[in-house]
């Protein structure tokens, strides 16, 4: 980062600090997501805002081996209490937070001392694979779903805050403030809410926001979350976004919509391939879909991920795709008629948003660019839930089990040389010591105690 890139950093911060003052803003927090999916932060006051986009502020690279509970997976060389880095705020994307007065939001890149970029900057690696599919002419529109429940009354235990059929009207008229309260921050912070609803499982909802570049998406998801907890907190809420709050039902799922386009054309719709599938997208597609296994590794980032994807729950544990098949890993939407030309994508079913989000976005852009060069295609599609076909037929199909547990998916993404090479080495080598970490930790872990012990980590 050379000087005029600071000044005009600076230049840009200066002229927004009046009009956030103006807001009641009094300071601002900037945020990063470390590889076990928290979101971290430093704050400062508002008037530091140019000071801190030209030059950030410190923040130590020992965040590159938390883990959710705070704990240090260490390299063993006791490397982990050295080294300094920067967070630099994007002040292209300054928010102020209904949700907070007197706070604005914006995300954050970190960099070396240096001024080069910090290479387990999971924000920037995703910058740079959208780069590298610019030029080729493509371009990819992403959005997460996001569900949660809400709790109510002291201590741990999870007790929903909200009653009804899932879906049900009741269950929105029962936190009709509430629900109106998140809908409104949301908005009110930017964000384009496409659908709000209650959710199946208990005390849960879920709120679809609109497609952006990669980059704004896992934003988006960033701030949506710390929206919807600070709603929550605000009438006396818990939130968790854990994947198995209960062990029994179903659990919180992070689904990711994507889409491919090139020249403003969206090539998930009018091309001679299935379904409409230009052959483009469906070598995209299908390198998503081989490479499922180890994206799981950063896609489902827990040993309590686990817990949320078994068969017939809709979680997408099978790595085959399908038209609206809500069983398979990847669903394809086509759209209603006469909308397929833009409304066309597919749903990658099997993460949650214990997940970074700009991990699994680069990821899958990663995986989808290596379908390309390696021109996939894509298997059959499935027409039924996999879980009612017996195994001979699964086999004759070509239809998988995804990796049941945290530690096949990361003896897959350790396979994976391509992929770990793709994000570097040593964010590769921090991923497989923090999920290393969290394995050995719940090793002796029953279902419900795990449940419990990362029940409000996120």
């Amino acid at each position: 980062m050379d000087a005029a890139e600071r000044f005009s950093r600076s230049q840009a911060a200066g002229e927004l600090v009046d009009q956030l003052a103006e807001r009641g803003v009094a300071g601002v927090v900037t945020t990063f997501v470390d590889n076990s999916g928290i979101t971290r932060v430093k704050a400062f006051p508002l008037s530091k805002l140019p000071q801190v986009a030209s030059w950030g502020v410190g923040v130590s690279t020992s965040f590159d081996r938390f883990r959710a509970d705070d704990f240090i997976a260490g390299s063993g060389h006791g490397e982990e209490p050295v080294g300094d880095l920067r967070i630099m705020p994007d002040v292209r994307r300054v928010v102020p937070l209904g949700s907070l007065p007197g706070w604005a939001w914006t995300p954050g890149d970190r960099y070396r001392q240096s001024g080069n970029p910090h290479v387990q900057c999971s924000r920037l690696l995703l910058r740079r694979l959208v780069d590298m599919l610019a030029e080729r002419g493509l371009s990819m529109r992403a959005t997460f779903e996001i569900e949660w429940v809400i709790s109510q009354g002291p201590g741990d235990d999870f007790v929903p805050a909200v009653q009804g059929p899932g879906y049900g009207m009741a269950r929105l008229i029962d936190q009709a403030d509430y629900c109106r309260d998140v809908v409104q921050a949301l908005r009110e912070a930017g964000v384009d809410v496409d659908q709000f609803h209650p959710e199946y499982a208990a005390g849960q909802l879920e709120v679809s926001v609109g497609a952006e570049s990669p980059v704004d998406a896992a934003d988006t998801s960033v701030l949506a979350r710390s929206t919807i907890r600070a709603i929550g907190h605000q009438h006396g809420f818990r939130t968790s976004f854990s994947p198995k709050v209960a062990v029994p039902g179903v659990g919180n799922g992070g689904h990711v919509h994507l889409s491919l386009w090139r020249e403003g054309a969206n090539l998930m719709s009018g091309g001679s391939g299935p379904f409409g599938l230009t052959p483009e997208a469906g070598a995209f597609c299908a390198g998503i879909l081989s490479r499922l296994p180890a994206l799981l590794a950063i896609g489902a980032p827990s040993p309590v991920s686990y817990l949320r994807l078994v068969p017939s729950h809709w979680a997408g544990v099978y790595a085959c795709w399908g038209v609206e098949n809500r069983e398979a890993a990847m669903r394809m939407v086509t759209g209603s008629m006469g909308s397929q030309l833009w409304a066309a994508n597919v749903e990658i079913k099997c993460f949650d948003l214990l997940a970074n989000p700009y991990l699994v976005l680069a990821g899958l852009v990663f995986a989808g660019v290596a379908g390309l060069d390696d021109e996939l295609t894509l298997p059959d599609p499935v027409d039924v839930d996999p879980a009612a076909l017996d195994a001979e037929t699964l086999v004759s199909r070509g239809i998988r089990r995804l990796p049941t547990s945290l530690g096949e998916a990361l003896a897959a993404f350790k396979a994976d040389d391509a992929l770990r090479e793709a994000l570097s080495p040593e964010l590769a080598a921090s991923i497989v010591a923090i999920r290393e970490s969290d394995i050995e930790q719940y090793a002796d872990s029953s279902d419900e105690e795990l449940a419990a012990a990362t029940r409000w980590l996120h």
